[in-house]
């Protein structure tokens, strides 16, 4: 399969334009800073290995965009660094933010060094992001780079605006449909998207085409965030390996509890009655599916799924990396419940 051989060319130099951006912080006395970075990375410590670093999706995006709109995917590696830092800035800080003790099966940053040198290690992130996109200026040109930067901080503003409405909507018991979408449209659809409008953007594609990528990422992080929230209410625990009653028992706004709000029903009723117990979730999870929560949830998924690859098609990717990208969103999109 094209998507299963373009990730090992990919990953290695991914994971080398990664520490080399990470590598700034190797200074004298600034020796755990590195550690650290390195360790929520998942080079180093405990666990550390392919099952720590994650899948790196997002800079996969980036390289195979590249290739597909007919460029040398090599001249997207600062890119795909730095979108990949800008990921893993905003989990840091999502962490601590959320009270997560774990992060892929081991201690979260903070829970082994403290919140304020979390925060720290998640800002000296951020900044290396910002420094890794200027690496562009070595393989394209001054006007590609300072585009790519200025979509990659629009992004970054997006994501907070995103995460904002995710902790000022925990407060909150009721909240319309229409409440969800800027919300996920800032915490998933952002980075996706600037992952292959920049790809497509180094590749120097006319308008319309770097457009077509930029909503084919759009609204496949839409998309996969609705597959999500079904996953996490009725998806399979031994599946999608986490349990399916934290997103009910955390009172997570998700699109079809917002859908099931909507209805004034008696999933409604409970829900605002206060917090669900994990005993009272397939009875929850149950009510919620037969007042139509799933079947609205899925519908949507479809709707964004089918708006993600008609974009991707009339962006029209060539060779066996536009076949990756089409496997990829396929694999994202098509998750067992």
């Amino acid at each position: 399969m094209p998507l299963n051989s373009l990730m090992q060319t990919y990953l290695p130099p991914i994971e080398k334009e990664l520490q080399a951006a990470v590598a700034r912080t190797q200074q004298p006395r600034l020796e755990e800073l590195h550690a650290m970075l390195a360790y929520h990375m998942g080079w180093e410590g405990d666990g550390a290995g392919a099952a720590a670093t994650g899948k790196r999706i997002r800079p996969m995006l980036v390289l195979l965009t590249a290739q597909s709109a007919g460029e040398d995917w090599h001249k997207a590696l600062p890119a795909a660094a730095a979108v990949e830092l800008i990921h893993n800035f905003s989990l840091i800080h999502d962490d601590i933010e959320d009270n997560s003790p774990l992060r892929r099966g081991r201690p979260t940053l903070w829970k082994k060094w403290g919140i304020a040198q979390a925060i720290n290690s998640g800002d000296a992130l951020f900044t290396l992001a910002h420094l890794a996109i200027f690496g562009l200026e070595q393989t394209t040109n001054s006007g590609i780079t300072l585009k790519a930067a200025q979509i990659l901080q629009s992004t970054c503003l997006h994501l907070t605006q995103g995460q904002y409405l995710d902790i000022s909507y925990e407060d909150q018991k009721f909240l319309p449909i229409e409440a969800y979408w800027p919300m996920i449209g800032g915490k998933t659809g952002a980075l996706l998207s600037a992952c292959t409008e920049i790809g497509a953007l180094v590749a120097d594609v006319e308008a319309k085409t770097r457009a077509a990528y930029q909503i084919f990422g759009r609204d496949l992080g839409l998309a996969f965030q609705v597959l999500d929230d079904i996953l996490g209410i009725w998806g399979d625990a031994a599946k999608i390996g986490k349990s399916n009653a934290s997103d009910l028992v955390a009172g997570k706004k998700s699109l079809p509890v917002l859908f099931g709000l909507s209805q004034q029903g008696a999933f409604a009723q409970r829900w605002l009655a206060g917090p669900i117990c994990p005993e009272e979730v397939p009875e929850v999870a149950a009510q919620l599916a037969a007042e139509g929560a799933r079947d609205y949830a899925q519908s949507e998924a479809n709707r964004l799924t089918e708006s993600a690859l008609s974009a991707l098609a009339a962006a029209n990717p060539q060779g066996e990396a536009g076949e990756a990208l089409r496997q990829l969103a396929n694999q994202l999109l098509q998750r067992e419940i």
